[in-house]
């Protein structure tokens, strides 16, 4: 490993092998990305995120960026170390001048080739964490990218683990079919569980062209509100949430409608984090 400053800490090179678009062209970019590490001793734990050290300079004298990715698939047992990651093409807009700008680590992703080069710097400790217990039900709600640590857990549970005694349920909003990343016609990968009794995933999809992906998951959660609420009360019911902020205020409006009240949701959300039941990963 190659030693940058401190707040880098150690890192591991890895070499790009696909990169694949997995929305279409009228929506925003994201691209599954496949990492071979070129360290064999490199290990990870599904939910953990790796960090993209970007090579500078970069405005304000910076000689690298970092930006942390959920790692989107469980670690193998074969030679090798392979990571996938989901990178979305993103663009900020300067609020005084309104220029538009790219985003520094997603740009250089979705702009890299099989072939190249690059730094990684973790893993990374996550909320995420698999119950030791297998009778525990997983209730796993996310948007977009957050979908990642999800495919993760998944893989980890009914290919490495041999299955799961509890219920496992993820609930996914997207736009379009497309926008349903890995539970979409182009990569159905998800579909190689649906045989395992205790996996169900909903397909949240917008019905309206302006659908947000927000309010496509709340359509799907309404729709199966009573068997969330029937889970989420049971005593080894762990609650996941990943995504765009908005995802947790779509879970909240949504049991407190079941709870009767915001209220009577809020106590038992604390007593759910109170528990170690109770993670979110969210971003801007």
């Amino acid at each position: 490993m190659n030693q940058l400053p401190p707040e880098i800490g150690p890192t591991t090179e890895a070499v790009l092998k696909l990169s694949q678009r997995i929305t279409p062209d009228t929506a925003e970019e994201v691209r599954h990305l496949t990492l071979d590490v070129l360290d064999p001793g490199l290990r990870f734990v599904a939910g953990q995120s790796i960090g993209v050290v970007v090579p500078g300079p970069h405005p304000f004298g910076n000689p690298y960026h970092l930006r942390r990715y959920s790692i989107a698939n469980a670690q193998g047992s074969n030679a090798g170390v392979t990571l996938d990651i989901l990178v979305r093409r993103c663009f900020y807009l300067d609020e005084v001048s309104g220029e538009r700008y790219p985003g520094i680590a997603s740009n250089y992703l979705c702009d890299a080739q099989p072939g190249d080069r690059i730094t990684l710097s973790g893993p990374y400790l996550s909320p995420f964490r698999i119950p030791q217990n297998e009778d525990a039900n997983l209730l796993m709600i996310g948007t977009g990218t957050g979908i990642a640590p999800f495919r993760a857990f998944v893989q980890h549970i009914y290919e490495h683990q041999g299955g799961w005694r509890g219920q496992v349920r993820l609930y996914y909003g997207g736009r379009s079919g497309l926008d349903l990343m890995y539970a979409n016609d182009e990569i159905s990968d998800l579909a190689n569980y649906y045989d395992d009794k205790t996996f169900k995933a909903f397909r949240a999809l917008g019905t309206r062209p302006l659908t947000t992906s927000s309010q496509a998951l709340a359509q799907g959660l309404a729709d199966h509100a009573i068997e969330t609420w029937q889970l989420i009360n049971e005593p080894d019911t762990h609650v996941f949430l990943s995504g765009l902020g908005k995802v947790a205020q779509v879970f909240d409006r949504v049991m407190a409608e079941q709870a009767g009240s915001p209220e009577t949701w809020q106590q038992l959300k604390r007593h759910l984090i109170e528990d170690g039941r109770w993670s979110e990963l969210m971003y801007d």
